[in-house]
């Protein structure tokens, strides 16, 4: 999708005078994030392990990837800063022959390719990395579900991706979104048919029902346009379920799916884009992740920044009419939350935000995203 586009569809989304991304801050605002973004890579300074890694165990390539490229992003640190450097060194000894980026013998592959993919591409100013890129994407392509899995479009699990890895238990939105994410900055081609398997598993973990949307029975038993994590497993869902066995949206998958959809190629008259817009505008806050509470809420900045940055919005207007200057939002609610050694953490510990080395990077990301 073209800059241009994409800045036609920001326009008829929210609210008319959106602007293409590149729109300055204010001075004010700009120096706040600034500062929030520096004692944060401060932070990482201050906790990196010896040989480069920010995570133990089978995470740890993960969780490194994900600290570098908030670093990176943020622009608080150059490619040459040591911190980067033996960040990405870290990384490089998990580089498999296969492609993917990974621990040896974990269950946990197609999660820390995508993202070690995308820590690469912003490492990648001289080409350095132009090879490890492209074999990350290819093996990412080979790990989604679909036929070559003995499945075909009617398996809800068709076109999505998991966590990866010899057992493979189901795909997700979550994976799934990284992986779009992944492909895209990579350079992968529109046209290429990994990008329309995973639209059909995202579309299917939308409550949406009707011609051109989901397609399973649970569709229409919410039916609001908003996401959940996945169609693959019936009897989870992190939101919780309805009277009727409804699966409920909730946020910060609402805004990885919508990523998804422009990451796979949707235009702003799909009805499942203006669903999905619905939803949102119904839903606006930072206060919490709406459908989770407090859980996950510093991977619900980081989709929400995502989003709202790649459709070029500056100022959102909700369902109640009333507008938001998301940007100003989101830095002014970071840095309510910023721990006094730059780090950020969540006291609801589900899904890991407890550990700064994670939450600090969801945090890094979306101020990097809003300050773009």
């Amino acid at each position: 999708m073209s800059v241009v586009s994409t800045f036609v569809w920001a326009t008829f989304l929210f609210v008319s005078g959106a602007t293409a991304n590149g729109e300055e801050l204010s001075p004010e605002l700009k120096s706040k994030a600034d500062q929030l973004m520096l004692r944060a890579v401060e932070y990482y300074r201050s906790v990196q392990a010896e040989d480069g890694s920010f995570g133990e165990g089978d995470y740890a390539p993960a969780m490194t990837a994900l600290a570098i490229t908030g670093i990176l992003r943020s622009g608080q640190a150059p490619l040459t800063d040591p911190a980067v450097r033996k960040g990405l060194s870290f990384l490089e000894k998990f580089i498999q022959k296969d492609g993917g980026i990974y621990v040896p013998g974990s269950n946990n592959r197609n999660y820390p390719t995508a993202i070690a993919l995308l820590a690469f591409v912003q490492a990648n100013k001289d080409h350095h990395y132009d090879d490890v890129i492209k074999n990350a994407a290819e093996y990412l392509k080979s790990d989604q579900w679909d036929e070559k899995e003995g499945i075909d479009q009617s398996n809800p699990r068709f076109g999505g991706t998991g966590y990866g890895g010899p057992s493979k238990t189901r795909p997700d939105l979550s994976n799934t979104a990284y992986f779009l994410e992944a492909l895209e900055a990579a350079g992968v081609p529109k046209d290429d048919p990994a990008y329309k398997r995973a639209l059909i598993f995202v579309t299917r973990c939308q409550n949406l029902s009707g011609e051109g949307a989901n397609d399973l029975p649970n569709a229409k038993l919410i039916d609001d346009g908003g996401f959940y994590y996945t169609p693959a497993q019936a009897d989870y869902n992190p939101a919780g379920f309805e009277a009727n066995g409804g699966l409920r949206s909730y946020a910060s998958m609402t805004y990885a799916g919508l990523k998804s959809f422009i990451h796979a190629g949707l235009n702003k008259d799909d009805r499942r884009v203006k669903a999905a817009e619905e939803w949102i505008k119904k839903h606006y806050t930072l206060t919490e992740n709406p459908g989770m509470g407090q859980a996950g809420l510093f991977y619900y900045y980081h989709t929400f920044a995502k989003a709202l940055d790649i459709l070029a919005v500056e100022e959102f207007q909700a369902a109640d009419g009333s507008s938001h200057d998301w940007r100003k939002d989101l830095i002014n609610a970071l840095a309510e939350k910023q721990s006094k050694d730059g780090s950020w953490t969540n006291p609801e510990k589900r899904w890991m935000e407890s550990d700064g080395r994670l939450t600090t990077a969801y945090g890094l990301l979306a101020l990097s995203h809003a300050t773009k």
